[in-house]
């Protein structure tokens, strides 16, 4: 037997708009994840593959803060990547304590074969949106996470 819960206008409505949210932050992501996961990446090394593709080499700290992930895992992923030859590490000229991550020819490949699938896939995910709605959209995200 279900309940009906009655938590007021405001907490039915932002719960419902939390529900919402989520649910199609779960889908967007499954959509994408198929790309990713079809070029045998996971999302993790995408994201730092996708950020050297396009920003060139990085420092750890500069992957990390450019594709919002935590320090935990993203050494494991980087020497995941560096075993594949996806990217490599190589001393900062400007600092010889620190590495570099930099993407390698194989990498570099592999970016441009997934990244148009990925950009056609993004696409297709907001045609229903008209470009006045995706600027509202990006608008109101960004009231919602403080920005």
């Amino acid at each position: 037997m279900s309940k009906n819960y009655d938590y007021g206008e405001l907490g039915n409505l932002n719960l419902k708009t939390l529900i919402a949210l989520s649910r199609t932050t779960q889908k967007v992501n499954k959509k994408q994840d198929k790309i990713i996961k079809g070029g045998g990446l996971t999302v993790s090394q995408f994201a730092v593959l996708e950020v050297l593709y396009h920003k060139g080499d990085l420092r750890i700290s500069e992957i990390i803060e450019k594709i919002l992930s935590t320090s935990g895992n993203m050494t494991v992923v980087i020497d995941n990547l560096v075993k594949e030859d996806l990217v490599r590490r190589c001393v900062d000229p400007k600092d010889r304590r620190v590495n570099l991550i930099s993407i390698t020819e194989k990498g570099r490949n592999l970016m441009s074969e997934i990244f148009p699938k990925h950009l056609e896939n993004i696409n297709e995910i907001f045609s229903t949106l008209t470009i006045e709605e995706k600027e509202q959209l990006i608008g109101l995200l960004k009231k919602l996470s403080g920005v």
